[in-house]
């Protein structure tokens, strides 16, 4: 999700009042192609990138399902493993950069580094998760939409460094001095009329805000670019506030664009770094993309993007929809070249290998491999990375471990494999409660607006069933403001039937909703038309269209977020409470030790 990160430590404290390390994907190396003849031809230097995407600050490993992966169990039935943590990873990368036998190693990200962060991290502007990545050794990585949650602005104090300018310094003897390694975002240029701050050759020609692309010399002398740009849907995925001023180009175009400028200036091996992804149709985290043709395994925007870029490009590290895939896909010219991501949250990474031929300075595609690997939990940390997220968490370890609550179970949230969640039920209700004063009827959420699972079992030293702060933050992050809203029932219907139409279409949004909303969906049917309109009742009666409803959601979504443009048409509008104060609060008044919140069970939308 997607809105303003939340506020320094200080306002916290007021609000709050065996598996084998190294699993692998079967080798995936592409079809011959006809390298360009020239000098030095068949003399090729190696070089292997390691690439990670959407860590979203989680610098420990998310329990519960949003932070396993699956792979092949006995039988050759999917099985859940937990993974995650960013020691673990360095651990990982470090033994990758060994047996990569000396190949150049770079390591690089496909955007979402930051944004929605646990507590650790965004109590302090995501400044820990920035060290560790440091630390760990990334070169170079794109932006993704949630590099824009607080705007672009603080995007650039993120890259260039200095202290918050409303919460100050984090470390006040260590000022935050910015990214070590170059952020780049090709396609995100001012709109006409707006200055980039801090960029003059933005305010000269309404170039990107950062850099486009970044060129790393290797030892041996050639050169590698990388093009770095997020999804060109990123006003829909974050708070329209955030992105006002700014213009999110077309991907290919882009791609075409800048691939030619380093053509121009002889850099010919080229890997884009794209922060749009697809949705794999197998369920392991190694399932056979190219199985029945090339990304015959995938469906998803990313798959047409690198379809038509320029074949100037020669291969995608790419990320968006937080799902695991190394395929195949043919560039205009009809000749393959891979198509990568990793899973989100640090469970796991891509090694990426391939020799450049030393006469022309492009990459051989022919000799190009990726495989995919599981940051198990039985990875040793790694020592230097270990102490800097230690270092932080000490600094936050009082109000992380507070207990707001209690659950007799797992709710799962994030994790689920079900449209609608236990955990998005309980949030919507706690949502409704909240905002009571302003007369709230409904509330709804969209999926991104949870980004865990609640888990019954102690991650610490709480016991079985307690809630943390930690915990309930790592659900709710964005701290978004609540914003209760009058709709006709009419705009309701229509809110219902965006969830599977418009930009929706193809790709259904189901909303969590609170206990007073039913409805039924088809989805053997098309479009709008999934929505049994009908079946939809509030409080047990059908939806007069000519009546009124006052309806709770997120300002992301008031915004019209996610695609449900009908809700920026929403009157009367009040916001008087946040998601994160009203699910912290709901927690507290409705459970204690002898009386826990059973999960909700999800059944207030019907499938057929």
């Amino acid at each position: 999700m997607h809105a303003p990160a939340p506020r320094l430590l200080a306002r916290r404290l007021a609000l709050a009042g065996g598996i084998s390390a190294l699993a692998l994907l079967p080798a995936m190396t592409l079809a011959p192609s006809a390298p360009a003849a020239g000098p030095g031809e068949g003399r090729t230097t190696p070089v292997q990138l390691l690439a990670v995407n959407d860590l979203h600050g989680n610098l420990d490993a998310v329990e519960g399902p949003a932070g396993a992966v699956f792979r092949d169990g006995p039988g050759g039935k999917p099985e859940k493993v937990q993974a995650g943590g960013v020691p673990r990873l360095a651990t990982l990368l470090d033994r990758a950069r060994a047996d990569a036998k000396g190949a150049n190693s770079l390591t690089v990200g496909a955007g979402d580094m930051i944004g929605g962060s646990p507590l650790l991290s965004a109590a302090f502007h995501d400044e820990p998760t920035v060290e560790a990545l440091e630390t760990m050794g990334l070169d170079v990585t794109s932006v993704g939409n949630h590099e824009f949650d607080e705007g672009p602005a603080e995007l650039r104090r993120m890259k260039n460094g200095g202290c918050h300018p409303e919460d100050g310094c984090a470390e006040p003897d260590k000022p935050y001095d910015g990214t070590d390694f170059p952020y780049l975002a090709a396609n995100v240029l001012p709109k006409a009329g707006q200055k980039a701050a801090g960029a003059k050759r933005a305010a000269k020609n309404r170039g990107p805000i950062l850099p486009p692309y970044w060129i790393k010399k290797l030892p041996t002398g050639e050169r590698v670019g990388f093009i770095g740009l997020t999804t060109k849907d990123t006003p829909a995925a974050v708070s329209a506030s955030m992105t006002k001023d700014l213009v999110f180009e077309d991907e290919v175009a882009t791609l075409d664009k800048y691939a030619e400028e380093l053509d121009r200036k002889g850099v010919k091996s080229v890997v884009a770094l794209v922060h749009e992804g697809a949705q794999p149709k197998g369920k392991t985290y190694d399932a056979d993309c190219d199985k029945d043709g090339p990304a015959s395994g995938i469906d998803g925007r990313i798959k047409g993007i690198a379809s038509k870029t320029s074949s100037k490009v020669d291969m995608f590290v790419t990320g968006h929809s937080h799902e695991p895939y190394v395929c195949t896909v043919n560039d205009p010219a009809g000749r393959p070249r891979l198509v990568t991501q990793a899973a989100s949250f640090g469970r796991t990474y891509t090694d990426l290998r391939f020799d450049i031929d030393r006469g022309s300075g492009d990459i051989v595609r022919s000799s190009a491999s990726a495989r995919n690997h599981i940051v198990t939990l039985d990875t040793p940390a790694h020592p230097a990375v270990s102490k800097t997220v230690e270092r932080w968490r000490a600094r936050s370890a009082d109000l992380a471990n507070k207990p707001v609550g209690y659950i007799s179970g797992d709710i799962p949230g994030r994790g689920s494999d079900q449209p609608e969640t236990p955990l998005g039920d309980l949030i919507t209700d706690t949502q409704v409660e909240a905002t009571r004063g302003e007369g709230a009827e409904l509330a709804l959420l969209n999926w991104g607006g949870m980004r865990s699972d609640l888990v019954y079992r102690a991650s610490g030293k709480e016991g079985d069933g307690v809630v943390t702060y930690g915990e309930a933050f790592q659900v709710q992050p964005f701290d978004n403001p609540l914003v209760t809203m009058t709709l006709t029932g009419k705009q309701l219907m229509d809110v219902l039937r965006q969830q599977f139409s418009g930009a929706n279409e193809g790709y259904a949004q189901v909303l969590q909703i609170s206990s007073a909303l039913k409805f039924d969906v088809d989805m053997s049917r098309q479009g709008a038309e999934r929505l049994r309109a009908g079946s939809v009742r509030v409080n047990g009666k059908p939806v007069d269209a000519s009546g009124s409803y006052r309806v709770t959601v997120n300002d992301f979504l008031a915004e019209g977020g996610n695609g449900f443009t009908v809700l920026k048409e929403g009157t009367h509008r009040e916001s008087t409470a946040t998601d994160l104060a009203a699910f912290t609060d709901y927690l507290k008044n409705h459970s204690s030790p002898q009386k826990p919140i059973d999960p909700p069970a999800a059944d207030r939308i019907t499938f057929q």
